[in-house]
């Protein structure tokens, strides 16, 4: 039933959403969070900035559990395959990804950087809670990830960053302690 609801809402998005704005911004924000490139160069900036470096070695730590729990633990654990492997007729705008499915490492690392970021400032935190969502929604559209992957990325994302942060507050030095 579960696969059944993914697929639908999948072929729901192709038929009624695809359009030639989307399909030229979507490629475009998907590649903003390969490897989780954006939320490595708000970590080395924030690092960079000694009032904000306390953030930045926390976001830093959310990426490092991005990659443990969700690539190299869930994906091979759970071995899903991807929409696009199953359905080779859905024309992709982008390079088809090599690895499984489940979670999405893009909702995944999204949703840990906005839950950090909103946690310790809310002018970095929009901003990256509207990314974060736009490339959840990203892998949808370009027919890369189940509905239910995203949503698990979301969750657990949400989850391992609010753990992550609360770990920072208690163990990260305060900004007043950085020489």
């Amino acid at each position: 039933m579960l696969q059944e609801l993914d697929v639908s809402i999948l072929y729901w998005i192709q038929a009624n959403l695809r359009c030639p704005l989307l399909d030229g911004l979507m490629p475009f924000v998907t590649a903003l969070g390969e490897y989780g490139a954006v939320w490595i160069l708000a970590a080395l900036a924030l690092i960079a900035a000694k009032p904000h470096r306390r953030c930045g070695i926390t976001l830093a730590l959310g990426l490092i559990c991005s990659l443990l729990l969700g690539n190299l633990l869930l994906k091979p654990l759970a071995a899903r395959p991807r929409p696009c492997w199953l359905d080779e007729t859905v024309t992709l705008l982008v390079s088809m990804p090599r690895d499984f499915s489940f979670p999405s490492g893009h909702s995944l690392s999204g949703f840990i950087a906005a839950v950090i970021l909103l946690r310790y400032d809310r002018r970095f935190g929009i901003p990256a809670l509207i990314l974060a969502i736009l490339l959840a929604f990203s892998r949808l559209y370009l027919f890369l990830h189940f509905p239910s992957d995203v949503l698990a990325g979301i969750l657990l994302g949400i989850g391992v960053g609010l753990a992550v942060s609360l770990l920072g507050d208690r163990f990260i030095r305060k900004k007043e302690d950085w020489v």
